[in-house]
């Protein structure tokens, strides 16, 4: 993965630059965030996770002239028509995560429907400055818990349990989350797309 030996996330979620940064440190990979570089906020206008990690990765590579990457994920939770979704930072109010699960939480309490089943989905983009692109998506199935549980991850992780865990994201360490996260799914997709790259 010579080619890309530094890359600029278009992000200033903490959350989602910490473990980007996790996952692509061993690899010799330095990850420089929206933070770092003062990249202005993208409007997310899109109507899917693909579009939006476009809107934000294609602002970024023209600012910076160079290809840069960005992701839109969020929690898609079946009792409620799959929402959030692609809303799903904004489902929060004032992006007040904690507040935000209480509000899902109660939501699905009033359907009176036993299916909690939901799922978390991510896309990453790597976009250049002349508008080509590649996506990577993954994706974690799973189910709301009846309260939140545990205190690392960020986000809606307190109340996400994977599928053959019975222990939410925010119980899980770090490294373990990346292994099958929805973020730590597609960035396993968009290494092995650098590492054909070297073959090339």
């Amino acid at each position: 993965m010579q080619k890309y030996k530094e890359l600029i996330f278009a992000s200033h979620n903490k959350g989602k630059i910490a473990e980007i940064r996790e996952i692509l440190s061993p690899l010799g990979i330095k990850v420089l965030s929206g933070d770092d570089l003062k990249l202005p906020d993208v409007e997310e206008t899109g109507k899917t996770f693909e579009e939006n990690a476009y809107l934000k990765a294609l602002a970024a590579a023209k600012e910076q002239n160079i290809p840069c990457i960005a992701d839109d994920s969020g929690l898609c939770v079946d009792a409620i028509g799959g929402r959030p979704g692609v809303y799903t930072a904004r489902y929060a109010p004032n992006r007040d995560f904690d507040k935000g699960m209480d509000k899902l939480l109660e939501e699905l309490a009033a359907t009176k429907s036993g299916n909690r089943s939901a799922h978390f989905s991510c896309v990453i983009v790597l976009a250049c400055p002349d508008g080509r692109y590649k996506s990577f998506e993954g994706r974690v199935d799973g189910c709301i818990a009846s309260h939140k549980q545990g205190n690392a991850g960020f986000g809606y992780d307190p109340i996400f349990i994977p599928t053959g865990f019975n222990r939410s994201f925010a119980e899980f360490s770090g490294e373990e989350k990346n292994k099958i996260s929805h973020r730590g799914r597609a960035l396993q997709k968009f290494i092995s797309y650098l590492k054909d790259l070297d073959e090339v």
